[in-house]
């Protein structure tokens, strides 16, 4: 399947007048010297009105009465919770509440809510709503009766429990999920609470009575913040609050110990392997010690932006820009109160480059933790951070933020009061502290969870400042393991002449393959809740066309025939050159594989067995820019990756093929997976006709 992707002025008496302004003005300015900078204005911001309630809840009212909204935020700001054996309990909390009340059944709940206009959200230690400031009384009402008395029952228990676990079992393979995972496990240790994950095994060991305790013990007054904003008054905010929330006991109790993580001793590369990977994803991580109140805390935010904070990053520079080893690479420092935070670096990679983009990153965290930054790149991240401040200001919401975080963080009172002030007063020496501070590149966690057939051995071979990296192996799990291995012997006997004639023998036979004259197949997907559908038809060898259309409407078209031969999207005629009318040419027959049969010419090679799926699987190499992939089993093709160049970026487009069923005696996938960017979408057929 081929897949693509004027005032005129009143009179002239006010216009000389005008004149002579601008002319006396200019006579007043030296327009040899360079103006001055302002100083950074100190930011007046309203404080918000709080009180607490006898139980410990604290409450912040920040009046907005432009619009007639009111949004509530509710906080727990409870130390880390370690889960253990039980990890996930947490998220199911948070899934339960919400869903009615002991009073309230979770349907007459839902409905009336949806009647105001409103919503209601919960997490394990949060939740938030949202209403017409002249619904707000009964929000709120709603709100307090779902969070203080929660419909915990068996049967939404065990709903909920099953959801999760199936999203689990769709992560199994997704390597981006695999990496998320194994980064923070890594970095943390699977002992502390940043570090563990939820697991099928962990879920399934959770029970209602597990969820029920987690509630009783940790959903409590004594660390809560209740945030109201928008079109309200201090009366009313006490009036209602207290009517709802009076009765929340407290009963907080002291979460489980653990022990602090800790940095490696040497720049150490933890590698994942995982055989679907088209790509490898890169994270440069160390632990950071930091709070929003240390005195380098501005320095340290300019330091990761000069270095990875945007399309003007450092990292983006030169991976994308420069190298063009990637669609972007960024940098993130984090802050915590509880335990250690992160600085990472990241950046997702064609597999060629894996070992090159490593090199490069650290040679980014070195460079900015050795020399002083230049004054335009300083001047530039101030702006940004300056910029973005201002900005926030706009929003009713951003005070109450700054609020909480002066509450919880330890904040001086006027932390963001002189906000701009002390980022102008950071220096160039200042970042270059911080950098040495927080990037720590002797002790630097390289994490790469990518193919290793093909990515490993040059990953072993990398030398930085002259010093081999030290590497080290782990599963899916982060669990430490053996050096994978890759080689698996091929049979004798088998050639990649021999691989696809198998192939043509498992869907049907070459015959029936060289039968097809016609087909039409109607394939549908969904990407981010819209519809798509794509029509791929040939009425005979060499005529072709292929549609994707959303909701009925053609989006994007590619066409051959006897004529021409060309792409057409969103009013864009695109014609191709002769190579990849070649190429679409080829790609258009239903069974490509008798095309590279027949072909005296064609440059196919078996590259040896990989694992596919957890299924050994033959490769076999197509030209320069092609590989398929055999089950050595069934015979059946089980995906296909094409390097192709994009907007000045190699990428590999990879496509995988499932259920396989039989149609006018050809078996053929009914189910075609392709990545498009950074997500994959599954078109499955809907209509096939052959012939």
């Amino acid at each position: 399947m081929y897949m693509i992707n004027n005032k005129v002025l009143k009179n002239s008496i006010f216009f000389i007048l005008s004149l002579f302004t601008v002319i006396a003005g200019q006579a007043q300015i030296d327009r040899s010297v360079q103006p001055q900078p302002k100083a950074a204005p100190k930011i007046q911001l309203e404080e918000p009105q709080t009180f607490t309630l006898s139980n410990g809840l604290k409450v912040l009212v920040v009046e907005n009465h432009k619009l007639p909204r009111v949004r509530v935020q509710l906080l727990l700001d409870n130390p880390p919770i370690l889960e253990g054996d039980k990890a996930g309990v947490s998220a199911l909390t948070g899934a339960l509440l919400g869903k009615g009340s002991a009073s309230i059944p979770k349907d007459d709940f839902n409905e009336e809510v949806d009647f105001l206009g409103a919503s209601i959200n919960f997490s394990g230690q949060s939740a938030f709503a949202s209403t017409l400031s002249r619904y707000f009384p009964r929000i709120l009402e709603l709100m307090a009766e779902a969070g203080l008395n929660p419909n915990f029952t068996e049967e939404e228990f065990e709903k909920e429990k099953e959801r999760f676990i199936e999203n689990l079992r769709s992560e199994e393979k997704d390597v981006s999920a695999v990496a998320r995972r194994v980064q923070s496990a890594l970095a943390y240790g699977t002992e502390h609470p940043y570090g563990e994950f939820v697991s099928i095994a962990s879920l399934e060991s959770v029970t209602l009575d597990d969820v029920k305790a987690f509630y009783a013990n940790y959903f409590a007054p004594e660390n809560a913040y209740l945030v109201l904003i928008g079109d309200l008054d201090l009366k009313t905010a006490k009036k209602l609050v207290n009517a709802n929330f009076k009765g929340w006991k407290s009963k907080l109790q002291k979460a489980p110990g653990f022990a602090e993580a800790k940095n490696l001793d040497q720049p150490t590369v933890n590698f994942i392997d995982m055989p679907n990977a088209v790509q490898s994803e890169i994270s440069v991580q160390n632990l950071v010690s930091l709070k929003m109140s240390d005195p380098d805390y501005i320095p340290a935010l300019i330091a990761n932006q000069i270095l990875g904070g945007g399309a003007e990053g450092r990292l983006f520079l030169n991976l994308r820009e420069d190298k063009g080893y990637t669609y972007g690479s960024y940098s993130s420092i984090g802050t915590d109160k509880y335990s250690s935070a992160r600085f990472r670096a990241s950046a997702q990679v064609r597999n060629a480059v894996t070992d090159s983009a490593v090199v490069e990153m650290l040679t980014e965290i070195k460079r900015i933790g050795s020399e002083l930054v230049s004054a335009t790149d300083l001047k530039n991240a101030k702006e940004k951070y300056k910029g973005s401040f201002v900005r926030s200001l706009e929003r009713p919401e951003t005070v109450a933020n700054f609020a909480l975080n002066i509450e919880t963080q330890g904040l001086s009172q006027d932390f963001y009061e002189s906000y701009l002030q002390r980022i102008d007063a950071v220096t160039a020496e200042e970042v270059l502290a911080a950098a040495q501070k927080y990037f720590k590149l002797n002790q630097l966690r390289i994490v790469v969870v990518g193919k290793g057939s093909e990515v490993l051995s040059s990953l072993e071979q990398i030398e930085f400042d002259n010093e081999p990296l030290k590497v080290t192996y782990f599963d899916k799990f982060a669990a430490a393991i053996e050096r994978p291995e890759f080689k698996i012997e091929i049979p004798e006997g088998v050639t990649a002449a021999t691989v696809l004639e198998n192939y043509l023998s498992s869907i049907g036979g070459s015959d029936r393959a060289a039968a097809v004259g016609s087909y039409e197949i109607t394939y549908g997907a969904t990407v981010q809740g819209m519809a798509l559908q794509l029509v791929v038809k040939q009425e005979e060898p060499g005529k072709f066309i292929q549609e994707m259309k959303m909701m009925g409407n053609v989006m994007q078209r590619t066409v051959l025939n006897e004529d021409e031969a060309f792409m057409e999207a969103q009013g864009q005629k695109m014609e191709l050159d002769t190579e990849q009318k070649n190429r679409l040419s080829e790609d258009s027959a239903l069974v490509t594989e008798l095309v590279w049969l027949s072909n005296v010419d064609a440059d196919l090679a078996l590259k040896g067995i990989e694992m596919i799926d957890e299924k050994e699987a033959y490769v076999i190499q197509i030209g320069e820019n092609r590989t398929a992939f055999y089950d050595k089993a069934s015979g059946l093709k089980l995906k296909q990756d094409t390097v192709q160049e994009m907007q000045g970026q190699t990428i590999t487009q990879s496509t995988t093929f499932k259920n396989y069923k039989e149609v006018s005696g050809l078996m053929i996938p009914h189910v075609v997976s392709q990545n498009l960017g950074p997500q994959t979408v599954d078109f499955t057929i809907e209509k096939a006709i052959i012939n």
